[in-house]
């Protein structure tokens, strides 16, 4: 049954120009951006040359464009889970899927791996930009599979976010303000404490964007890959709760 819903919400985001348009443009920014990096760096190639240790076509093409691709789905998003379990209850559509001998858990793990899965072709039509570099250049590969692993992690971590605003709001706008609220709080943590030019350990644990830039590093800890999984596992666990109360109330 989880498959059954994850292909059904799967397909449904297709059906409706919003999955269309978000993945034009964003192909249409980040090739844009990613360009300007490529120019960036033949730009500079002769003088790198000169420098010992100096960075890479990794260094200045891919993780800018991981990073940049973070930034702009962290604003994507919201736009795409909002209407996960908001849409169910606008339409009257909640109460009889909820009706139906499907548990909680199957419709939340569903309905997750269904944009989940939007996301994944997102990240896949990124990584085909700087694939494209080896056809006249090397890259370094461990960095590479850094770059693709961190940002599947966040972007997992940001529909997570988004499944529970969608489940405990009323309205699809409000459910994509709220998510996108709370990941860009979770986003600039580390900058107040970067501002106020102080250690927080808390803060540092709680920056989504720390463990993201960690990993895309190459430094692959379990301490920031085990954020993510348990980020994402709360936010779904939080999200079955809410559907249970939903459930209770019918």
């Amino acid at each position: 049954m989880i498959l059954t819903i994850a292909a059904r919400e799967f397909k449904t985001l297709f059906l409706s120009p919003l999955a269309w348009t978000v993945l034009a443009v964003l192909q249409l920014i980040l090739a844009y951006l990613f360009l300007t990096q490529v120019e960036t760096f033949t730009t500079i190639q002769a003088k790198l040359a000169t420098i010992e240790g100096a960075p890479g076509l990794s260094d200045i093409v891919v993780t800018p464009l991981f990073g940049n691709a973070g930034l702009i789905l962290l604003l994507v998003t919201p736009l795409l889970t909002m209407r996960l379990i908001c849409e169910e209850r606008r339409n009257k559509t909640l109460a009889l899927l909820l009706s139906a001998p499907i548990s909680n858990i199957e419709i939340i793990i569903g309905k997750y791996l269904g944009i989940v899965g939007l996301l994944l072709i997102v990240v896949f039509l990124i990584t085909l930009m700087p694939l494209s570099l080896l056809m006249g250049g090397t890259l370094d590969f461990g960095k590479l599979f850094a770059n693709i692993m961190a940002l599947l992690l966040l972007v997992m971590a940001f529909a997570a976010t988004g499944l529970f605003m969608s489940c405990v709001s009323g309205h699809p706008i409000v459910a994509a303000m709220g998510s996108l609220g709370i990941l860009l709080l979770l986003w600039i943590l580390d900058w107040t404490v970067a501002m106020r030019d102080q250690d927080s350990g808390l803060f540092e644990y709680l920056s989504i964007l720390r463990h993201f830039q960690n990993i895309q590093s190459g430094l692959i800890s379990s301490v920031d890959v085990g954020y993510f999984l348990l980020f994402i596992a709360w936010f779904i666990l939080l999200s079955i709760r809410s559907l249970e109360n939903d459930r209770l109330q019918k």
